[in-house]
């Protein structure tokens, strides 16, 4: 028996647990990123000499491959919504990015700076990472399946799915800010980089992911549902690989022309949506998208729960450990609820869209870039432990609480409804 025989039988009990364990779990407090979790923390104890992936060691391979995971995400959340994207109709999600995506970052940094006494380079990092939410990790809390009707999302699941298609994007011009700072603070205090920052990183990279992934999305949109050629005309072809092509095409232009390329995926993916809402191509590409997410998604869980069990916590100190639980139980709550004030929606729905602000892959994806633009030299180890283990804490926490809440949210929404008697 060799070490590429073991490989092969975890990726073929992978792939069928991947397809399996989602209706097994289903309704259940209990979610498939934890088993996956668990799953790679088990193997990693056992005497089977699978080697762990160290995310300092093998940095570049943790950067793309999480890269990866997070740009087939993005496309599959954009596909599935479907409301349309408007200043109105979108309220929710433009107050949780304008408002408690900053929050969070400068709430966690100072946690850092305060118990940690890390360089504020190296808190703000910390901050920046940890912004982004990732509802991949609990299905319960995004939004279905393409549908042809505008109004059937309702407003928890549609903010969370939209707010995490967006902030995927967003956060990278405070983890540039980090960057910048970390390299000013080595070569002597200065502020000369905050213009070029805010008028590169924050504003001209962000515009130009917009604009690039609407020209793209609605580029493909006419290929794939209006092209004059029938070769063209994919929609009519059914081909759900086709998502992966738009996917990553869309990224690595954006990318090549300097704009955020996780901005641009989601844009051409709302922008592809709305090319022709009703047609039942959109299924076809999401579900290849969801498979292929669902597959990213385990396999990055269950190097984690490896990483975790070999001791990949082992630099974790209380103070760090505090800071990721106070993130999931008051930081993302407390900025959520800050965000929506005066919004529409019932108190309610606002207080389980301010809870859910999972932790998940784009944060290991943006400390693994970070960590490849500048050195934090003897903080890389305590960095990873303390996202690890923020990761870690989410999935656990959101994992067990999500089903319970989501239904009985559900079920107060339907004795509420017009006509339904109490």
């Amino acid at each position: 028996m060799t070490l590429s025989d073991i490989v092969y039988a975890a990726l073929g009990v992978g792939a069928l647990a991947a397809a399996v364990l989602p209706r097994v779990v289903f309704r259940r407090p209990f979610s498939l990123p934890m088993v996956f979790l668990g799953a790679g923390a088990l193997i990693a104890l056992l005497p089977m000499g699978i080697p762990v992936v160290d995310p300092v060691a093998d940095r570049l391979w943790v950067e793309h491959v999480t890269e990866a995971g997070v740009v087939v995400s993005l496309m599959g959340a954009g596909l599935a919504i479907n409301r349309p994207m408007g200043w109105k109709s979108w309220a929710g999600t433009w107050r949780l990015l304008g408002i408690t995506l900053p929050l969070t970052v400068l709430a966690v940094a100072f946690l850092a700076w305060w118990l940690l006494d890390w360089p504020p380079a190296a808190a703000l990092l910390l901050g920046a990472v940890l912004s982004p939410t990732d509802p991949v990790l609990a299905a319960e809390v995004r939004v279905g399946e393409p549908t042809d009707a505008e109004d059937d999302e309702d407003e928890v699941r549609f903010t969370l799915t939209s707010e995490a298609g967006l902030n995927d994007g967003l956060a990278f011009p405070f983890v540039m800010a980090a960057v910048a700072l970390a390299t000013a603070a080595g070569g002597g205090w200065s502020a000369d980089w905050i213009g070029h920052w805010a008028a590169v990183d924050l504003l001209g990279r962000a515009a130009l992911g917009v604009v690039a992934g609407l020209v793209l999305g609605r580029l493909l949109g006419w290929m794939f549902f209006r092209a004059r050629t029938p070769a063209l005309r994919l929609s009519e072809h059914m081909e759900g690989f086709v998502a992966l092509g738009a996917t990553f095409l869309t990224y690595g232009i954006t990318e090549l022309l300097h704009g955020y390329g996780f901005l641009a995926v989601f844009v051409a993916a709302c922008a592809l949506r709305s090319a022709e809402r009703s047609h039942g191509y959109h299924n076809v590409l999401h579900e290849f998208t969801e498979q292929i997410e669902r597959l990213l998604t385990a396999a990055l869980l269950f190097l984690l729960g490896m990483f975790v069990a070999s001791g990949g916590l082992a630099e974790l100190t209380w103070p760090a450990a505090l800071i990721g639980l106070l993130l999931i139980v008051l930081v993302r709550p407390l900025t959520g609820w800050l965000g929506q004030l005066g919004f529409a929606a019932g108190p309610r729905e606002r207080t389980v869209v301010a809870m859910f602000g999972l932790r998940g892959i784009g944060s290991l994806f943006y400390l693994a870039y970070a960590l490849g633009e500048h050195p934090f030299g003897a903080l890389e180890r305590p960095l990873w432990a303390a996202v690890a283990f923020t990761v870690l804490a989410s999935v656990v926490l959101h994992g067990v609480s999500a089903t319970p809440v989501i239904t009985r949210l559900d079920r107060l929404r339907e004795r509420s409804a017009p006509g339904v008697s109490p």
